[in-house]
């Protein structure tokens, strides 16, 4: 099967890879977050599908930027099943990411990725990500 765009049936399987990603509690809102993020042209939520199910999600938001001619590209969330790891799955929906990114004429592509998560950086690393200097956030909420 493969790369293909979610779906809202989608969600558990998801959510799944979510809680693997140490955010869990989800289910009570993802359904909703989920149809609202299929809407948005801004926004694509990858899965990957093969006969054993949903083993990969990665989110992708295109930024637009008023100094720069082309958008930025954002990874938001990027899980791939724990027992799937090593299989090619992220390197393929990576790479289409990138695909999606050029093909919008979009600057760079981003990705946050907490400093806890050491194998992901050495994942990025490999596909030509550098570190960026400084994250700042203010929480809302």
């Amino acid at each position: 099967m493969g790369i293909r765009r979610a779906k809202p049936e989608d969600w558990k399987g998801i959510q799944y890879l979510l809680d693997q990603l140490e955010y869990p509690g989800t289910g009570s809102f993802l359904q909703a977050r989920l149809a609202r993020m299929l809407e948005d042209p801004a926004e694509i939520l990858l899965v990957y599908e093969d006969a054993g199910g949903i083993l990969g999600t990665i989110s992708l938001h295109f930024i637009p930027q008023i100094a720069l001619m082309g958008d930025f590209a954002r990874i938001s969330y990027f899980a791939v099943d724990g027992d799937a790891r090593g299989r090619g799955i992220g390197l393929k929906m990576e790479a289409y990411c990138t695909q999606l990114a050029r093909e919008r004429g979009c600057e760079l592509i981003e990705v946050h990725c907490h400093s806890r998560r050491v194998r992901a950086h050495v994942f990025y690393e490999r596909q030509g990500y550098e570190e960026s200097p400084k994250y700042l956030i203010k929480r809302l909420k």
